[in-house]
């Protein structure tokens, strides 16, 4: 392969992922708001779930059992890790991170 061949093989291929990453940008925008809005429940939860004087009280579960709200957002918060959220919010910027990063080698 000349270098012509791959200049044009290069571009050809920044098209492409270029038309990838304007696909998955609709649905990441989802994704990373519902990130946030759960990261912010379990937050204010935990701010409650700490600041009440019957946490110290009371045993770990019983503490847990008086929080729905917390426990409910971070049970949430470490499903979506498990299915993968940072998968979904983080990759389409990585990806021309990577095709730059490439392309100087």
């Amino acid at each position: 392969m000349n270098s012509l061949e791959q200049a044009e093989d290069l571009k050809a291929f920044e098209r492409r992922l270029t038309e990838y990453i304007h696909c998955l940008q609709p649905a990441t925008g989802r994704w990373r708001m519902l990130l946030i809005v759960v990261s912010v429940c379990t937050a204010t939860g935990a701010w409650n779930w700490l600041i009440d004087p019957e946490t110290q009280k009371v045993s770990f579960f019983t503490s847990l059992w008086n929080h729905p709200f917390f426990t409910i957002s971070c049970i949430t918060l470490i499903g979506l890790f498990f299915a993968g959220i940072h998968k979904r919010v983080v990759a389409p910027s990585m990806y021309p991170l990577r095709v730059e990063f490439y392309s100087l080698n």
